[in-house]
């Protein structure tokens, strides 16, 4: 138990806004995304508002609810299916029990109240308190709770009930109605305030719902099974050490777990626990049951001190839910003070993270300078910060000892992203690393507001020589000229990939993605514009912008794909773009593992590979211009330990970026149970200046025989632009033998900032499927030195059939 106990690490929210609920037992959550939904309960009186806490701002607020809004309710059953939540029974006011249904819509908050038809074998379940309501697939299970036998709501007459009801619902919105269905077995005894859930092995058997504890005159702590299935009721045998009998607690699924907390416990008096007139009391004690070896592990004793108030205090009727593999416990009561005559209720809010975070999605690059780097990578739920790790080709020395004083590199960046993509750098001159510098206090991170708009970039790194893919069919447009410019970008006469720089590092992709609103053909039909997807809303706009900024830079080993969100309903807010990459490195990224960290394969060179702090971020973006140095002893420790501990950045000195260099990156997710496993690694090059940047504000607009394709010149052109090349993905036999490598046909070359992409050239294209389907399109800028980075945008295409020639 004690040994169990130290791995965790509860913490409680001190900081929040909003208006917060009062306290209160009896109520329930659920969860949508990252938003627990809180409904019922009371506390003198029985509450009837919805309340709703944002995990990520840390932020109550309370929804403007319409329709047929339930009255207030305790003890009742509330799940969640989607984005609909559906409320059933509870305790409406003293004595008075309820078998009404509701449900609602939380993407509108509009309530509904729903009828569902009768059992053709029985009667509809009749008013209770106190049931289990467990949602499966398309079908809630609906088990025992406590009724009234009394018609007369102040004279109570307790019936414990152990009926068991099927209620199957209809996609989307409304049920169907109830059933009873035929069970195997003995059904469990009656009982109320008990815990159900559901839980399937990934791997092999059927889905089993479990019944813990609960109330029936004095309280139980049996567990009960049914293969939901077979609807076979049956008692497994535990191993371990069971908990004490209770009622009023939670019981929570995260992965193979059932997390049971808190409730009414018999006093320690020696005697007989279950005596229907013992003593009892709430308790703080917290157990697993791993359901596939059914065996109980204790994480926190019911006698437990906690004198440090480390722990959540003891409590029932509180509500606990799992936001991912984060639990969450709010309110509840402590006891029943009877010399006051009243409950006590908890005010405090409490979290536990059950595992290690999963690895992040490979980092990608927003923007690059010649000496710094401004970095995105996909958000990990319920994390409180990022280690960001880089690796550089060029030897960093080691530092003899620890030196003076500085300050750690925090960010707080807004949720945007990209990827940029830049070539190897085979033929760039060797530069010389800069001089070690010590930090100041001064120096601080730069602050990204929410609304900037940032652009994605990614693109695939060019190993040696190109070569030449033919298209699958012959290509009737115009295509790559033979020339070579500054940069060594070679064009040819037949589609190749892109970039085809063999020779520099001045080719990158800054990459997008567009929606198509009305999700038909490539070969349009309609006039109709892009839109932007969404998180929370699909945003409609004459003409979407995906803004790109990024200079050269990146290498990563295969395409990537990325998504644009918004987080706002107004056409004219930023668009984020959330990547999802894949590169071929050595280390595989399960994002349902919590196992431990993988070492990256050894680079071809043959010293050590070794990685140094950029420093811990709290969101999931960062400008990187500096990474710290540490001290050899610390290195070669770090070097075998993926999760040693973080150093002091106060004491250790940094090294700036510089021009022309590549550099590997990686990051790892911190959460309260430590550091998870690293992402993939991404390289990037710092630029060489005298290269135009990217074309930004991409548009793409759909008319009836053809899209039209428009952009603004870079922000940093670096001389006169002297023409632009517009690319389109096209099918291609290559693309059979490896789908990661796109390849591109040039569709237009002028000074113009525009073009028309015609049905003909459309007809050709690739769909590309690695994350959403879309058509990709690529366009870069020309000066004096040669081209630049290119902007990747991603045309979404929903359903897609395109014609095939």
């Amino acid at each position: 138990m004690a040994a169990a106990a130290a791995g965790l690490s509860w913490r409680r929210v001190s900081s929040f806004t909003g208006p917060v609920p009062r306290s209160r037992h009896g109520h329930r959550a659920v969860a949508i995304r990252e938003l627990l939904i809180i409904f019922g309960g009371g506390n003198e009186g029985i509450a009837d508002e919805l309340h709703v806490y944002n995990t990520v701002t840390n932020q109550w607020f309370l929804p403007a609810v319409r329709g047929d809004i339930p009255p207030g309710c305790a003890a009742h059953g509330f799940v969640c299916d989607g984005t609909r939540i559906l409320v059933f029974g509870g305790m409406v006011e003293y004595g008075r029990y309820s078998n009404d249904l509701y449900e609602l819509q939380a993407s509108r908050w509009l309530w509904k109240k729903v009828k569902p038809q009768a059992p053709s074998n029985g009667s509809p379940p009749c008013p209770r308190l106190g049931h289990s309501f467990s949602l499966y697939g398309n079908k809630c299970y609906l088990f025992g709770g406590l009724a009234n036998e009394s018609e007369d709501s102040n004279n109570n007459i307790p019936r414990y009930l152990n009926d068991f009801y099927e209620l199957e619902l209809q996609h989307g919105s409304g049920v169907v109605g109830w059933s009873i269905p035929v069970t195997k077995g003995i059904l469990p005894s009656p009982r109320e305030s008990h815990t159900a859930i559901v839980y399937c092995r990934k791997d092999v058997g059927n889905p089993k719902m479990y019944i813990f504890g609960g109330m029936c005159g004095c309280r139980l702590n049996d567990l009960w099974e049914l293969d939901i299935e077979t609807m076979t009721w049956s008692r497994p045998e535990t191993k371990g050490t069971v908990p004490l009998p209770r009622s009023l607690h939670t019981a929570n699924v995260i992965g193979n777990k059932m997390y049971v907390f808190g409730g009414w416990v018999p006093l320690s008096t020696g005697g007989e626990i279950s005596a229907p007139d013992g003593e009892w009391k709430c308790t703080g004690s917290f157990s697993y049951l791993n359901l596939d070896t059914t065996e109980w592990i204790g994480l926190i004793s019911d006698c437990q001190e906690d004198k440090s108030n480390l722990l959540p205090g003891p409590r029932a009727g509180h509500c606990a839910v799992a936001v991912g593999t984060r639990l969450y416990i709010w309110s509840g009561r402590d006891g029943y003070r009877k010399a006051w005559n009243n409950q006590v209720c908890c005010k405090d809010l409490w979290y536990l993270d059950t595992e290690r975070p999963q690895a992040p999605s490979q980092v990608q690059l927003i923007r690059a300078t010649t000496n710094s780097f401004q970095l995105k990578w996909d958000e990990v739920p319920t994390v409180e910060g990022y280690l960001l790790q880089l690796h550089a080709d060029s030897p960093v020395p080691p530092v003899a000892g620890i030196p003076g004083t500085g300050i750690p590199e925090t960010s707080v960046l807004s949720s945007q992203g990209g990827c940029s993509l830049h070539q190897s750098p085979q033929s760039l001159p060797s530069v010389p690393y800069p001089e070690m510098k010590v930090d100041h206090p001064s120096q601080t991170n730069n602050l990204i507001p929410n609304n900037v708009q940032v652009a994605l970039s990614s693109s695939s790194k060019v190993e040696g020589k190109e070569k030449i893919a033919a298209p699958e069919n012959k290509v009737t447009q115009e295509t790559m000229k033979n020339h070579a410019d500054a940069t060594g970008f070679r064009e040819s006469n037949a589609p190749s990939h892109l970039p085809v720089c063999t020779s520099s590092a001045q080719t990158s992709a800054n990459v997008g993605e567009l929606h198509d609103l009305d999700k038909q053909n490539v070969n349009p039909d309609a006039s109709v514009s892009s839109t932007v997807s969404s998180t929370q809303t699909m945003v409609t706009q004459q003409a979407v912008k995906t803004e790109s900024s990024s200079t050269n830079g990146a290498v990563v080993k295969d395409e990537t794909s990325l998504t644009t969100f918004n987080s706002k309903s107004e056409a004219a807010e930023t668009a984020y773009v959330m990547p999802s990459t894949r590169v071929n490195t050595g280390q595989t990224n399960d994002s349902q593992s919590s196992r431990a960290p993988q070492r990256p394969p050894a680079p071809v060179k043959t010293r050590d590979r070794r990685w140094y702090d950029v420093g811990i971020f709290k969101n999931n973006s960062a400008v990187v211009s500096q990474f710290y140095l540490l001290p050899e002893e610390t290195m070669n420790i770090k070097s075998k330990t993926e999760g040693a501990d973080v150093p002091d950045y106060r004491l250790l000195k940094k090294q700036d970026l510089f021009p022309g260099t590549v550099y590997r990156f990686r990051v790892a997710a911190i959460n309260g149970c430590g550091i998870g496993p690293f992402s993939k690694i991404s390289e990037f090059k710092t630029c060489i200046p005298g290269f135009p940047g990217a074309p930004s504000t991409v548009k793409i607009t759909k008319s009836v025989d053809c899209i039209h394709l428009s952009w603004e010149p870079p922000a940093s052109p670096s001389g006169n632009i002297l023409e632009y090349s517009a690319y389109l993905a096209i099918r291609s036999t290559q693309l059979q033998e490896n789908p990661s490598q796109l390849v591109f046909m040039r569709i237009y070359c002028g000074l113009k900032t525009s073009c028309i992409v015609t049905s003909a050239q459309l007809s050709n294209a690739h769909v590309d499927y690695s994350s959403r389907p879309a058509i990709v399109f690529r366009i870069s800028a020309k000066n004096e030195r040669g081209y630049g980075p290119a902007t990747q945008v991603r045309w979404l295409q929903g359903k897609v059939t395109v014609t095939h020639s």
